[in-house]
């Protein structure tokens, strides 16, 4: 995970001096797709911001840049010495299936960055966690954050998420002033995600969006990055010592359900693609998945396979799982800044570039 240039060392000249230490931040994986949309609209709400990351994703004048290994304090501390908050949001895409890898930065790397942000005299930590960290691949309607966590979680990446959030609000001290809070998007999309858009026209172009699992009307939350982001800044803003906000998790979405079926169909016909039209019976594919599963396990020995076509990616398309934002409104006065039509037409827009041509 280390940079050719020497780690924790800035890029850039240190933060803008008449700035207050309240408006000072880090974005730890300010170099992603969350974090990129983060720094925009730090920067344009009057904070002066630090970016630690593996790599320097763009290249911004008013940003100071900070690259290294998040499991090394060494290489962070430089990146949250001067500033009062910090937004973590660093984590690897959770497609891999590198156990390894989500083990090292989702939980050693996220135990590191609540030392040194105690050691560097930071007050806030606001985490990107995942509303996947109570699903089990059953129906959620309006779940809210008092749902336990997954006994069962829907993989590896989603299991160390779960570490990692109890980690970050176990963390939580008013009396040393040391703030936490968890933030829990669910589905997060929009311009220049690396992931759910480019994936989703990539399998249109290999023919296998062609079927709906299921009668395609399970609701689920997909979320606008520019919400998930004021979600973000909300809690930062409204977590003090005398605040509900410390030590607690918080779902923020979109606030509009729709059918993940919809949802998908928007995306491709905006594109110029078909959307899925034959129906498999949600019971019939969980059970296809299951076996090819099963076949998988017994070749293990012999031929290492990664199917993706998997039981809980069946989960995933088949069920219902939404999640009640009440608490985000009550406690922070969330409200979405973009609708889902907006958010989707935006989104559409910002992918041209994968527009099959008619």
């Amino acid at each position: 995970m280390k940079m050719e240039q020497t780690a924790g060392e800035p890029t850039r000249t240190c933060l803008t001096e008449d700035i207050p230490k309240a408006k000072r931040c880090t974005v730890i994986g300010g170099s992603g797709f969350l974090g990129q949309h983060m720094v925009e609209q730090l920067l344009a709400r009057g904070y002066a911001v630090n970016v630690f990351d593996i790599r320097q994703g763009f290249d911004n004048p008013r940003v100071q840049f900070f690259l290294g290994d998040l499991c090394s304090q060494q290489d962070l501390y430089p990146a949250l010495k001067g500033v009062s908050t910090v937004f973590h949001c660093a984590s690897p895409p959770p497609f891999s299936n590198n156990k390894e890898l989500f083990y090292k930065v989702n939980y050693i790397g996220t135990k590191n960055v609540i030392e040194t942000c105690k050691e560097a005299g930071v007050q806030k930590l606001i985490l990107t966690s995942s509303a996947s960290v109570i699903f089990e691949g059953v129906d959620i309607k309006n779940g809210t954050e008092d749902l336990p966590y997954a006994m069962k979680p829907i993989d590896y990446y989603t299991e160390t998420k779960i570490l990692q959030e109890r980690a970050v609000l176990g963390a939580h001290d008013p009396e040393k002033n040391f703030l936490t809070t968890a933030i829990r998007p669910h589905g997060i999309f929009g311009p220049r995600d690396p992931q759910l858009v480019p994936i989703l026209i990539e399998a249109a172009k290999k023919g296998k969006m062609k079927f709906v699992i299921g009668n395609g009307k399970n609701l689920v939350d997909f979320t606008f990055v520019e919400n998930v982001v004021h979600g973000h800044i909300l809690a930062a803003e409204h977590l003090s010592r005398d605040t509900a906000l410390g030590g607690k998790a918080f779902h923020i979405t979109n606030d509009e359900p729709i059918p993940f079926w919809t949802f998908l169909s928007r995306i491709l016909t905006g594109l110029n693609y078909e959307a899925p039209k034959y129906h498999i019976p949600y019971w019939l594919a969980y059970y296809l998945a299951l076996l090819v599963s099963l076949l998988v396990m017994v070749i293990s020995p012999v031929i290492q396979l990664q199917p993706t076509f998997t039981p809980m990616r069946v989960a995933l398309a088949g069920t219902f799982h939404y999640y009640s934002c009440e608490k985000a409104k009550k406690l922070m006065g969330y409200r979405p800044l973009v609708t889902m039509d907006d958010a989707v037409d935006k989104t559409v827009r910002s992918f041209h570039h994968l527009r099959k041509v008619m």
